[in-house]
């Protein structure tokens, strides 16, 4: 049932493999990027600031080499997840101190439902990465087919 939600949220369009970065600013932006072609942002300047204004909230990067930003914001049309593989890794505040290698960045509607969806999705998700054969699947991605076969 699990992967069967996540293989719902999870799409094609919105998965970045080999992503070249030097850092968080690029990543967002690159993952703004996306979420705003794909419609499910009306603006990628300020979900880039309500994904900057969470991480000085605290930690994103859960460990092994993962992290899970969000951004919470008006300009969310559409509740969504992009999963960002990157080609090296990058420094990223964490609770194991490792950088990151991937990326799943959530935008989250600033209403009661999106706050509700978020949760269930990040539930799903966390569960997932917290399995070292998800992570290690995610860190070999070459392809799109292999992030969304990493959660099966």
């Amino acid at each position: 049932m699990e992967t069967n939600v996540l293989s719902n949220v999870l799409r094609k369009e919105l998965i970045l493999t080999g992503l070249e970065a030097a850092n968080k600013d690029e990543v967002f932006r690159a993952i703004a990027d996306v979420f705003y072609k794909e419609g499910y942002i009306s603006d990628a300047d300020k979900f880039v600031q309500a994904v900057y204004d969470r991480e000085a909230e605290g930690v994103t990067g859960i460990g092994n080499h993962v992290a899970i930003p969000h951004g919470k914001s008006e300009v969310v049309k559409q509740n969504g997840v992009v999963v960002a593989t990157l080609k090296n890794e990058i420094e990223w505040e964490s609770l194991d101190d490792t950088g990151a290698k991937v990326v799943v960045l959530f935008a989250v509607g600033d209403d009661s439902e999106g706050a509700k969806e978020h949760l269930r999705m990040l539930s799903m998700f966390a569960r997932n990465l917290g399995k070292d054969t998800v992570v290690a699947k995610l860190l070999d991605a070459q392809t799109q087919e292999d992030v969304i076969k990493a959660f099966d």
